[in-house]
């Protein structure tokens, strides 16, 4: 079986804000449709990402800005961070955790890049308007069979 992610739903309160704020960021735009008075899709994609994000009006029933954690390789942690900011978007300080995956909360954290900059343990967050958030995790050698 084959299957490939596609599309991730955002549930966002103002569709235009939203729009606006992931297209300073430029993800493209590959879709705005109205279908009708109560439902409108608008589709964007990451930089050199295959997976979409989505949002609109009628698009989901859960609460504007729920969701947590959506991750995005990036080559070079600081790099990223630095663009973001460039961007006018507010982003957490380079982070790194003594487990090599993220815990929820911030408790866990510890200010700066990995020591050794291991792939997989670099990481930052922003949220959009609404306060869906983004994880930035450097990645630099994937591990086998990714």
């Amino acid at each position: 079986m084959e299957l490939k992610l596609e599309v991730i739903v955002l549930p966002v309160s103002d569709v235009d804000r939203t729009k606006a704020f992931y297209q300073r960021l430029d993800y493209r735009l590959d879709a705005d449709l109205v279908v009708d008075e109560g439902y409108r899709i608008v589709q964007l994609t990451p930089p050199a990402s295959t997976a979409s994000i989505i949002f609109g009006t009628g698009v989901t029933t859960a609460p504007a800005g729920s969701v947590r954690g959506i991750l995005v390789a990036v080559p070079d942690i600081e790099a990223a961070r630095a663009e973001i900011a460039e961007r006018g978007v507010e982003v957490s300080e380079v982070f790194h955790e003594a487990d090599p995956f993220v815990r929820a909360g911030v408790e866990h954290r510890i200010p700066g890049a990995h020591p050794e900059r291991a792939s997989y343990s670099s990481f930052a967050t922003f949220s959009d308007p609404d306060g869906n958030e983004w994880l930035l995790q450097e990645i630099t050698d994937r591990l086998p069979g990714r």
